[in-house]
């Protein structure tokens, strides 16, 4: 599964940087492929490991936070791998066509 989310640290401030970066990092050691844009994370994997590495990213922010809303935005579609990359590949190429 492809899984784009959002974990927006509540009741710390208009700056969350700090507390996303702690999200992030729990992301990136998970060893699943990730990518991080200005507004979403996007990961990808088993249904079990992706929504474990949302659920740990979503802990360390709360030990910092105390409050979050959380967006998630899944495609599930077994027998498919490497979607973070050949979605994109293959809009690029229409675009260069």
């Amino acid at each position: 599964m492809l899984a784009a989310f959002s974990i927006t640290p509540i009741g710390v401030g208009e700056d969350v940087g700090e507390q996303v970066a702690v999200a992030v990092r729990v992301i990136r050691e998970s060893g699943l492929p990730n990518r991080t844009s200005a507004s979403f994370t996007e990961i990808e994997g088993e249904w079990d490991e992706v929504f474990a590495v949302i659920k740990k990213a979503t802990d360390a922010v709360m030990a910092e936070a105390g409050r979050c809303s959380i967006s998630i935005k899944a495609d599930v579609r077994p027998g498919h791998d490497a979607m973070l990359t050949s979605k994109l590949e293959s809009v690029e190429r229409h675009l260069a066509g």
